[in-house]
């Protein structure tokens, strides 16, 4: 995928979790080098009451967190959070929701 920031191909890593999913993430997320040279989508299943997975997750990486907004850049070495109450969809190098 090229990105407007990054040019070239990344992966972008998707991971799932629902109710105990915060302690599988903390474990991941400090296991992670911070130069993987991968996105980091963090999708939870729990979509209806609103993320703080956001505020709560950088403490347990030095990747930049972000809760993900409509046409956010994908860049590597991010972990992005998708928030409540949205599907999402990559088109262009950018997030839809």
């Amino acid at each position: 995928m090229e990105t407007k920031n990054n040019k070239g191909n990344f992966p972008i890593v998707c991971v799932g979790g629902s109710a105990g999913g915060l302690d599988a993430y903390i474990r991941l997320l400090k296991h992670l080098p911070d130069d993987m040279g991968a996105a980091v989508v963090i999708v939870n299943h729990l979509r209806t009451v609103a993320t703080l997975l956001h505020e709560i997750l950088p403490q347990y990486t030095k990747m930049p967190v972000e809760l993900i907004t409509e046409k956010l850049d994908i860049e590597p070495n991010h972990v992005f959070i998708i928030p409540s109450k949205r599907d999402l969809h990559v088109l262009n190098g950018e997030f839809r929701l």
